[in-house]
């Protein structure tokens, strides 16, 4: 019970580690792209598991005590806290940990190299169109694969 406390290295190293890790599986995630954040499916339960259990010797070296643990709990939060401080104070912050709206149609055509790159379906587009009221793609004037994962399509003018 006396090693409850009792840290296994400084408490400035947990931090240290805490602010690299957070920075890193943060760049990771980003770079990932959209869909990965936008919907959760179960595959993305199951990397969210396994990378909270591979991150956390990274996080924690030797230490096993309810002080260290606590510490990168504050740390973590802290962290999270402070980005979203950040971003809402700065564009340029914002465009960097939440990108930006990426357009993959545009006037009845996919853009079929962009789609690749941001990882989505036609399937994906497909069913977008299909709960935003269209049938074919020639009746999308634009569609934009949001920030979170979202496909908002903006249809062309019906001509009378």
């Amino acid at each position: 019970m006396t090693d409850l406390f009792d840290l296994a290295m400084p408490w400035w190293e947990f931090i240290l580690r805490a602010v690299v890790v957070y920075v890193v599986v943060l760049g990771m995630v980003r770079l990932s792209g959209k869909r990965a954040l936008g919907q959760i499916t179960p595959f993305d339960v199951l990397l969210i598991v396994l990378l909270g259990n591979a991150v956390q010797n990274a996080l924690l070296g030797q230490d096993t005590s309810l002080g260290g643990g606590l510490l990168l709990a504050a740390t973590l939060i802290l962290l999270n806290y402070g980005v979203g401080w950040l971003s809402t104070r700065s564009r340029r912050v914002e465009r960097l940990v939440e990108g930006e709206p990426v357009l993959i149609a545009r006037d009845g055509k996919v853009l079929e190299s962009v789609l690749r790159r941001e990882l989505v379906t036609l399937q994906d587009l497909d069913a977008a169109m299909r709960q935003q009221g269209c049938t074919h793609i020639s009746e999308v004037a634009m569609a934009l694969l949001e920030i979170n994962g979202h496909i908002t399509i903006v249809p062309r003018e019906k001509s009378s």
